[in-house]
């Protein structure tokens, strides 16, 4: 199934969220490559995988772990930024991610929609602004607008709030399994985009 509904939803949504990277645009890879040069730089081990399992969790927390797990002599949030440096540049390379951009197209002007993601204002509005979607949300809610990042639903709840809209009547689209646990935890609808792709593929 790709909805994961509770028994409140039963009628169209009132609000959307969505996530951004790797939902509403082909940012993972562009991710990855800027946090292969900062291993190499700083010397620390950190896997393709281990990097996709983390998706959703702001770059100064997953190094913060590193640190602890490697004992890294490292600022985490100072090496975060270094990470956003090498990123920045790349987002010129990003593609949407067209079957969610639609989604927000076509409901665009019928109901609020908003973005919530851990990555930094700064970058994920960079990337609404390179693919042209920025005029779409109604409000933008990034790792440092919330104490608590995902798998919390705190980001979430702080989307539906901008919004105007009661959590339980919001959906909400994510790629990654620390996400949808967000979702969930905030008693939205959940749509995991992951297997929304495969079907269209299919």
């Amino acid at each position: 199934m790709v909805l994961q509904k509770n028994n409140h939803h039963l009628q169209p949504p009132q609000g959307i969220i969505f996530d951004c990277d790797g939902t509403l645009a082909d940012t993972m890879p562009m991710h990855w490559q800027a946090w292969q040069i900062i291993a190499r730089r700083h010397r620390f081990y950190f896997t393709e995988d281990r990097f996709y399992s983390l998706g959703g969790i702001p770059s100064r927390d997953i190094l913060k772990v590193l640190s602890v797990e490697q004992g890294l002599p490292i600022d985490p949030l100072a090496v975060a930024r270094e990470k956003e440096a090498e990123y920045l540049p790349l987002i010129a390379q990003v593609e949407p991610i067209n079957t969610v951009v639609g989604v927000a197209r076509e409901n665009y002007g019928k109901i609020p929609l908003a973005v919530a993601s851990g990555g930094t204002k700064r970058s994920i509005g960079t990337v609404l602004d390179h693919l042209g979607i920025g005029h779409l949300f109604q409000a933008v809610v990034t790792s440092e607008d919330v104490v608590k990042q995902k798998p919390a639903p705190d980001i979430f709840l702080e989307a539906a709030r901008r919004l105007g809209v009661a959590p339980q009547f919001c959906r909400a689209y994510e790629d990654t399994d620390l996400g949808m646990r967000a979702i969930r935890a905030a008693g939205m609808e959940a749509v995991d985009v992951r297997e929304l792709l495969v079907k269209r593929e299919t």
